[in-house]
């Protein structure tokens, strides 16, 4: 077996390839300082050097930093103080008295085409709400019923409210892309709707003052401090606090709770109580109705009126309709929606549709005998709280006569014979 002639060698190159290696990696895992670092190395350094002269330079670079005198005396040191139109931006609250109203003003009809334009689309044409979205007007009567409808009119105190509300976050996805006088506009035609103001009203930070909100008398001070709070501050139950629970109602709101073809929680013990529950209440008018068939089939002439009605009076109509559609149908798939359908409304007892729950005037109509004449409708349309007070009809009524009788005849066009 051959050696080699001098160990050491092969010793040193292996020592060489580990001290190599050992290099790469140093070299590749140790962070330089970045040069604005070691410039302040530098800088430190110098400063140690001539520290026993004066303290200025550390003076001049606070300075140079921007920061507050304030943030370098006290507090935090953060931030700095806000300028005047920084703090304009973000104090924009409307006070109850008008305190912070912009200059501007907008009057009712000009409000009328911005709001059909920015908020028709979820509030509805006449505040009546949209799907989901919330009515804002109407609703005068209900605060003390078991399904108050709480709007701009039946409940909120004051108009600035309004304002503000608009002012701040709509329309809903871009907000504050508003004018001043676009919000004074709309907030005109809101007020309209809920019978506030007058057609001809235009609302300024000098009119403001002339508003007062129908609900504004029954709302005081909060006394919960004082009247409350001892009975809500003791030893809070948090486990085992009730022996059993009972279910004793059920979701009424369309879509919320889920039924089936036989569920539906079963209040009665009958089988499945469902929906339809509401609907089981204008039975009688609805029997009453059935009884007077006979009666109903006067008008049967009306269908040839309806024949002989003006194409040009039945397409305006429909035009008219559109204010309408959002709660009502005609036609052969018309069902109920908010409102009652309106298939053979001419001639039909007052609160005679199966399924729909009426308001207590309508069903008391209804119980009468009281018909749909075109003379009645049209009472209806120009002004629905005056004809029937505590109506849940919110849309505030037709000015026109000519807008009544056009939808009039798209309503008995439109109905299946």
């Amino acid at each position: 077996m051959s050696k080699s002639p001098n160990p050491i060698l092969p010793a040193l190159g292996g020592a060489a390839i580990v001290m190599g290696g050992a290099y790469i990696l140093a070299d590749q895992f140790v962070v330089d300082l970045p040069a604005p670092a070691r410039g302040a190395i530098e800088v430190v350094s110098a400063a140690q050097a001539q520290d026993t002269e004066t303290p200025e330079p550390v003076d001049m670079a606070a300075a140079d930093t921007g920061a507050p005198a304030q943030a370098q005396t006290g507090g935090l040191g953060l931030g700095r103080e806000a300028l005047p139109e920084e703090v304009a931006a973000w104090d924009i609250d409307i006070r109850p008295d008008g305190q912070g109203l912009p200059a501007g003003e907008g009057d009712v009809w000009t409000g009328e085409e911005l709001y059909i334009e920015s908020c028709a689309m979820c509030h509805g044409d006449f505040g009546e709400g949209a799907g989901r979205w919330p009515q804002l007007s109407m609703g005068f009567g209900t605060l003390d019923a078991e399904d108050p409808v709480k709007t701009v009119g039946s409940y909120w105190p004051y108009a600035s409210t309004v304002f503000d509300y608009v002012h701040r976050a709509m329309p809903f996805g871009n907000a504050q892309s508003l004018s001043d006088d676009d919000v004074y506009a709309i907030t005109a035609y809101i007020l309209y709707l809920n019978e506030v103001v007058e057609d001809d009203f235009v609302l300024s930070r000098d009119s403001f003052g002339e508003i007062e909100m129908p609900n504004a008398g029954n709302f005081y001070m909060d006394d919960r401090a004082d009247t409350e709070l001892d009975r809500f501050s003791g030893e809070v139950c948090m486990e085992n606090c009730k022996d059993s629970v009972e279910i004793v109602m059920r979701a009424r709101v369309l879509d919320v709770t889920p039924d089936s073809d036989g569920g539906g929680i079963d209040l009665e013990g009958g089988g499945g109580a469902s929906m339809q529950e509401s609907a089981a209440e204008p039975e009688a008018p609805a029997e009453e109705e059935a009884a007077a068939e006979p009666a109903a089939e006067e008008p049967a002439p009306a269908a040839e009126e309806v024949a002989a009605v003006d194409p040009a009076l039945v397409e305006e109509g429909a035009k008219v309709f559109r204010k309408c559609q959002a709660c009502h149908q005609v036609g052969p798939d018309a069902q109920n929606r908010v409102g009652p359908e309106l298939n053979g409304l001419i001639g039909r007892t007052v609160a005679g549709v199966d399924g729909f729950s009426y308001s207590g005037a309508m069903q008391s109509a209804g119980e009468d005998g009281v018909i749909w004449t075109e003379e009645h409708l049209a009472e209806f349309l120009a002004n629905p709280r005056e004809t029937y007070q505590g109506t849940k009809m919110s849309f505030a009524g037709l000015r026109s006569e000519d807008e009544i009788a056009a939808v009039t005849a798209y309503i008995q066009s439109e109905s299946p014979e």
